[in-house]
């Protein structure tokens, strides 16, 4: 698993070092004319995005019966995450499974949360999209229409009693037992308010970027969120494209163009995908550094234990040991 986890973080590294590397120019260009707090503070939402999700994820891994404490489940996510970076988008699964294993949670406990986290996600982000780019975006009703009316039908898949019985007929598929705690209304309403939440999150992170380069309105916080939940779930039906590189900046660039100046959606497309990039690598490096810290604590707890039992025994066998006769 250690041997896994190297690999996926030196894989999720490349190809992140790639796509920065194949845009630099523009992303140099892209950073020099924004300022550095507008940066700052576009990285800061993103970081308040991510871990929001983390939380909607942990929500449904405890409705299906395994609570995680905050920074292990903080850490799985983290590291996990990495995944999506390679091509596949199954790695990520794959990652957070075979962690959260390494705490005793079933297999289908982890796959039926992590699959409610995406599905909720992307319901969430089309719903979003549907409530705030239909009334500011005419480019977003001509190109994306199709994907709106996708949004009710994808909340409405959300119920508990669906979604019990899609996991159940998943894992019998795969040769898994079915849940064991079937996940509640009121599970599934917490996670969806973590996860808008962190679309909201994200759409000031957008905001931010927006403004920087010029953008202004009264209409742009919306427009701005719409725009980045729609990019998002574009990229995330590109399956090959690992983050939904070009997808996703294709999209928030047909949204954002009537409303910013000429060029300037290309530049915060480019400005976004960086900022979550470093955010997702720091998220990562934390992750990385907790489980470090979690194994040294471990392995003193375990020493001071023995340690202890050592000294006991000793004592045990001198109370013991009858007086003899020299």
């Amino acid at each position: 698993m250690r041997a896994l986890r190297v690999l996926l973080v030196l894989l999720a590294l490349g190809f992140c070092a790639y796509s920065v590397i194949h845009q630099w120019d523009a992303t140099t260009k892209a950073f020099r004319e924004m300022s550095w707090p507008t940066l700052a503070g576009a990285l800061v939402t993103g970081l308040a995005g991510l871990f929001a999700w983390t939380l909607g994820w942990r929500t449904f891994l405890g409705g299906l019966g395994s609570h995680l404490p905050l920074q292990v489940a903080y850490r799985i996510s983290a590291v996990s995450q990495l995944g999506k970076y390679v091509p596949g988008k199954v790695w990520a699964l794959v990652t957070q499974i075979e962690m959260a294993r390494e705490h005793k949670v079933p297999a289908e406990r982890s796959f039926g949360s992590t699959l409610l986290a995406v599905a909720t996600s992307t319901a969430c982000g089309l719903a979003v999209a549907a409530v705030t780019l239909p009334l500011t975006s005419a480019a977003a009703r001509r190109e994306y229409w199709w994907l709106f009316l996708l949004a009710p039908f994808m909340l409405a898949a959300l119920h508990p009693k669906v979604v019990t019985w899609a996991l159940d007929l998943m894992l019998k598929l795969v040769r898994r037992p079915p849940l064991e705690h079937p996940v509640s209304l009121g599970v599934t309403l917490r996670a969806v308010g973590w996860t808008v939440l962190g679309w909201a999150l994200f759409g000031v992170h957008t905001w931010l970027l927006c403004l920087a380069v010029g953008g202004d309105g009264p209409g742009l916080p919306f427009l701005a969120t719409g725009a980045y939940a729609l990019a998002f779930v574009a990229g995330f039906l590109v399956f090959i494209a690992p983050g939904g590189i070009g997808a996703r900046e294709a999209a928030l660039t047909v949204v954002l163009t009537p409303v910013l100046p000429a060029g300037a959606p290309v530049v915060v497309a480019i400005a976004s995908r960086v900022v979550l990039t470093v955010a997702d690598l720091l998220n990562a490096g934390a992750g990385l550094l907790l489980g470090r810290s979690a194994r040294r604590h471990r392995a003193e707890a375990a020493l001071s234990a023995d340690e202890g039992g050592n000294e006991a025994d000793r004592h045990a066998l001198v109370r013991g040991t009858k007086p003899t006769k020299e």
